[in-house]
């Protein structure tokens, strides 16, 4: 799930004004400009060399999956997760209406309906009591997200599945790489799992995204699906003599040099994860004090979630003051922003979806919803100058 609206804004302004803090900032955090430049030089800069083998590795061992394919997007990996449970005209997807796109449009490009799901009140991810009531027997997969890389209730979304043997999960863990759910790696449990390596999210290399392929029976499919329909890896494996046309499929490599570039990322996760804890807890112990007396809402990470510290996102008490503290934090020049507009009700999310929906918890918490500047190199001073400058805000000041 790549989400672009959030962009880097410009930096600094004349005179004494105090630089802008922007809402996010890719970061060097190792050996990226080292890794990109042997990759360069040792003369594997397509898909499928060194790299992307290393990256691949160190994300198999992460999550326990099967394969590990990376993609140029996690927009890509959604697309071949279609691929493979050939999604057709005449099935539906369940996805969440709080999320990006192209959670949806990954299927509806193979012809699905999207029946949209609300979300939970708390952890924002997708309602297992909404699904089961959406639930039906054209539902061929349903596609959880774990919102800001806490994890949503999959044990039960896997309950209700239970009812419906054709429907599959696919998890969207774009915000999730490095989070748990009871103890089990966000990623782990669906059939398919996608992730992001777009700029602004934890791991980083640009644009990017990997499948996770989880059953070991759709490895060998998957491989096809993502070698433009071919066998050419049986065949760089020595199993067939020659590799031909065999399925549908598409050009979904990661380069190389992107894939070294995740590498030196993935190289550093401890500091990163470490780096991003350190933010979201401070924003939290800041924030804490005032909660009630503003009246805002502060992150929910029940006891059992792992959390991958992807944002930190505020509930304001409605719309109007949402509006109000984003407008005055931007007068403090400190960059904070909104963030999904409900899918459901998109002019396109009509037009596609299997039948009209109500998702009031997504309507109402889309109207509230504030994200703070988060990103690795966030000093802690300019990170107190964000809580101050969203308090004052908050305040009416």
């Amino acid at each position: 799930m790549d989400d672009t609206s959030e962009i880097d804004t410009p930096g600094a302004v004349a005179g004494t004004d105090p630089e802008p803090i922007p809402f996010n900032r890719p970061s060097i955090v190792g050996r990226e400009v080292e890794l990109m430049h042997q990759a360069i030089t040792q003369g594997h800069t397509s898909a499928e060399g060194p790299f992307s083998a290393r990256a691949s590795e160190i994300l198999r061992a992460a999550t326990g999956a099967q394969e590990v394919l990376l993609t140029t997007s996690c927009t890509a990996a959604l697309e071949m997760s279609a691929l493979l449970l050939d999604i057709e005209p005449g099935d539906t997807v369940v996805v969440p209406s709080f999320g990006f796109v192209t959670t949806a449009l990954a299927f509806v490009r193979q012809g699905a309906r999207i029946l949209f799901c609300d979300i939970e009140a708390d952890t924002l991810g997708l309602d297992p009591r909404h699904l089961a009531e959406l639930m039906d027997d054209t539902v061929r997969a349903v596609v959880p997200i774990h919102y800001s890389g806490v994890g949503c209730d999959l044990d039960g979304i896997s309950e209700v599945l239970r009812a419906w043997p054709r429907a599959e999960l696919v998890e969207d863990n774009a915000h999730g790489l490095y989070g748990s759910y009871r103890g089990t790696p966000l990623g782990s449990r669906g059939r398919f799992s996608t992730l992001s390596f777009h700029e602004t999210k934890n791991f980083i290399c640009g644009e990017g995204g990997a499948l996770l392929v989880n059953d070991p029976a759709d490895v060998d499919r998957a491989h096809v699906v993502y070698q433009k329909g071919t066998d050419r890896t049986a065949f760089l494996l020595g199993q067939v003599d020659k590799y031909s046309w065999q399925d549908t499929g598409s050009s979904f490599g990661l380069s190389d040099v992107l894939a070294a570039y995740l590498t030196a990322q993935l190289e550093r996760r401890d500091w990163i994860l470490d780096r991003r804890r350190h933010v979201f807890d401070r924003y939290l112990e800041r924030l804490g004090d005032r909660a009630e007396e503003l009246g805002y809402q502060l992150p929910v990470v029940p006891d059992d979630r792992g959390p991958a510290y992807h944002m930190f996102h505020v509930l304001l008490p409605d719309r109007a003051r949402r509006d109000h503290v984003l407008e005055q934090m931007h007068v403090q020049g400190v960059n904070s922003t909104f963030h999904y507009v409900p899918l459901h009700s998109s002019p396109h999310g009509r037009r596609v979806a299997a039948r009209s929906v109500e998702c009031p918890v997504t309507d109402d918490v889309s109207g509230r919803l504030l994200r703070l500047p988060f990103f690795n190199d966030l000093t802690d001073d300019d990170l107190d100058r964000a809580v101050d400058a969203f308090l004052r805000a908050a305040a009416g000041r």
